[in-house]
């Protein structure tokens, strides 16, 4: 018979086991009973073979996960050892807390803001413009309180809104109240209600990300809702300039966390989380220009929250406030030799007077162009050139918001160092309160 008849795996008894003795396991049959001996012999063996078969499933069930499941998480915490499940119960934990937010606006039947299109006999009356979708974005449910779910999300995305609205993951549309906004930071708060909201984002902490850590981006990229991208953090911290009027003059700078998952336009104001399923930034930005993939930006929620709570406290970021309205020196230069290329091209002639009078070492700083409040009563003037805040050297109007809103606070004096028709001067102003169109 050969070895791998089918009568060898058969659960059936064969024809020959009523010939064929079976095997005993090495203790052979005795009318006489087993020895003493062969009794303790038999139990190591037994006792033997039980340690192994427990220690084998101990090791290649539990300790592998295949053979149970995985226990809830008790401290918020997604627990997985399959690396694929993960971002599966990551998002998840969040998902429902990422809402759509819609900018609506008065616009008029050419997309244009109400009361500013131009006709040939005048402006378009605003009572013929209708509120409009504007814009999309996005929004975290932060917190309930009273009643009420707050929302953080960016600034541009409710910029010059008229109405705003929320959208949860089941399709529900619920009108939304801005709370505050802040567009240095980009950074906005709403507020809607909170009925039958069961899900608020649990908040990770930023300042503990590494460089290649896996995460996930989640909004509502081009409109589509509810959408998931994954990739890696690139750089924990990135400073990237930012044009606040966007006039090609950068005049902040915004500190992020670099991501190459996919931001898209929707996907601002969204959730970037861990893979534990935290909130560890605000998608805000991307770049776009031709040939760039993958380079995505987020706010650091620890930079953000102090905002946040200063939005739900005041309505806004309270800040310093000098009171100049300024243009940089280095811009002044630049617009200068373009004056003189195009007047030499014309034919005419190139020279100007020169209103500064600044000294040939001085090649950076910021010029008045209207001192108004706290720079007035100094006596601030038109064409001076504002070269140093206290100790520190101010180059342009970047670095004196960045010492201003870093260093400073409402009510500390400051001494300023400028010039005026070539002499170097100094005074001192006290610091109040910016108003949001000062900004």
């Amino acid at each position: 018979m050969s070895l791998f008849d089918d009568d060898f795996y058969s659960t059936k008894v064969s024809r020959r086991s009523n010939r064929e003795p079976r095997p005993s396991f090495g203790v052979r049959r005795s009318g006489r009973g087993w020895s003493p001996l062969q009794i303790i012999a038999a139990s190591s063996l037994i006792s033997s073979l039980a340690v192994v078969l427990v220690f084998g499933l101990v090791t290649q069930g539990w300790g592998t996960g295949s053979g149970t499941s995985p226990s809830k998480p008790t401290t918020g915490a997604v627990q997985s050892l399959d690396p694929y499940e993960r971002p599966i119960q990551a998002s998840a934990k969040i998902r429902p807390a990422v809402v759509s937010i819609i900018n609506e606006q008065l616009l008029d039947s050419f997309g244009l803001p109400g009361g500013f299109w131009e006709e040939e006999e005048g402006l378009l009356p605003e009572e013929e413009a209708t509120l409009q979708e504007a814009g999309l974005g996005s929004g975290v449910i932060f917190e309930k309180v009273k009643g009420k779910a707050r929302i953080i999300t960016n600034y541009h995305v409710i910029q010059d809104a008229v109405s705003v609205k929320a959208v949860l993951t089941n399709g529900e549309i619920r009108e939304a109240k801005i709370i505050g906004k802040d567009q240095i930071t980009d950074l906005a708060v709403l507020e809607i209600d909170a009925k039958g909201i069961d899900v608020v984002a649990e908040l990770g902490d930023s300042t503990k990300i590494r460089d290649g850590e896996t995460v996930i981006a989640i909004g509502n990229p081009l409109g589509l809702g509810d959408s998931l991208t994954m990739g890696i953090v690139s750089k924990t911290r990135r400073i990237i300039p930012v044009s606040l009027n966007q006039d090609g003059v950068y005049d902040w700078e915004q500190e992020v966390i670099q991501i190459d998952a996919s931001i898209n336009q929707g996907n601002s104001g969204g959730a970037l989380v861990d893979l534990n399923g935290r909130l560890i930034g605000i998608n805000s930005m991307k770049v776009s220009d031709y040939g760039v993939e993958g380079l995505g930006f987020a706010i650091p929620i620890n930079q953000a929250m102090p905002v946040v709570k200063s939005l739900i406290e005041y309505g806004k970021v309270k800040r310093p406030y000098v009171g100049v309205f300024t243009l940089d020196l280095e811009q002044y230069y630049l617009q200068e030799a373009m004056r003189q290329r195009a007047a030499e091209e014309e034919g005419e002639d190139p020279a100007a007077e020169d209103t500064l009078q600044l000294p040939a070492e001085v090649k950076r700083g910021i010029i008045v162009l209207e001192a108004v409040g706290p720079a007035k009563k100094a006596g601030l003037e038109l064409d001076d050139v504002i070269v140093q805040l206290d100790s520190t050297p101010i180059g342009n109007t970047m670095e004196l918001r960045k010492y201003l809103y870093m260093k400073k606070a409402i009510g500390d004096k400051v001494e300023v160092t400028f010039y005026r028709e070539g002499k170097k001067q100094t005074t001192t102003l006290t610091l109040v309160e910016v108003n949001e169109e000062d900004q």
